[in-house]
Parts: structure tokens; sequence; C-alpha cells
């Protein structure tokens, strides 16, 4: 799976949102300055070539939906931060993040509250 560029995976957000739209619509929600439609629809076609989108055609409009949906690509891009800034390792990911000043003591409580729940799951299969 190939990595999207940031207004590639800006588009794709919303297309997970919305799950089908067409070129218009993706505008309408996009920040201002809105990009021109041809800047949006030249994306679209690139995530199409990518295999992210798919579409339906309607004369010569066309309505696009993703194909590959959030979790899959959260999980894809979320491997690649592990491999490349964490040696692959779960620990050193979670040594950062504890070690971060800007985590509150609830976010920090919450993190182990989670970590606990997976580790009685894992107790018990």
């Amino acid at each position: 799976m190939k990595a999207l560029t940031k207004a590639e995976e800006q588009i794709m957000q919303l297309l997970w949102e919305l799950n089908e739209a067409f070129v218009h619509d993706i505008i309408a929600r996009l920040p201002e300055p809105k990009p021109a439609y041809n800047t949006v629809s030249t994306i679209v076609r690139i995530l199409e070539k990518k295999g992210f989108v798919g579409h339906d055609a309607f004369g010569k409009t066309h309505r696009y939906h993703p194909i590959v949906d959030k979790k899959t690509y959260s999980k894809h891009l979320m491997k690649g931060v592990m491999n490349n800034y964490f040696s692959n390792s779960f620990q050193q990911l979670v040594s950062f993040f504890s070690h971060d000043k800007t985590l509150s003591l609830n976010e920090l409580e919450e993190i182990k509250r989670l970590i606990e729940a997976e580790i009685q799951k894992k107790e018990k299969s």
C-alpha cells in the first residue's frame, strides 16, 4: 500500500466521513481557501490509481467512494511509524508517549487502563 500525501490524505478523510461523494461535495467540505475543481479532481483520480478510491459513473460525472477503509490505512500508517521511528518496538512507542510532558495525568491513566484491559483479555484467552 502506497503512502498518501497530505493533500491525498485530506481528501481520503472526507471520503471516509462521507462514504461516497462527487468532487463538488468534497470541495464543499474543504476549508477556505477552497482548491480549484480540477485540483481536487486530479487528487481523486490519483487516489483511484493508487487503489484507494473507486467510482460509479453517471454519464460524464463520477461519484467516488473509498476502497481502502480508514482502519486498514491507519494500521498501515502506524506500522510505518513503528518501523521508522521506534524500531518496531511497542515498548519504545509507549515509553515515548509516557515521557511526553504534554500528556496529562488523566491521559496517562486512560492509557494505563486500556493496557490493563488488554492484558486481562489476553490472560483469559
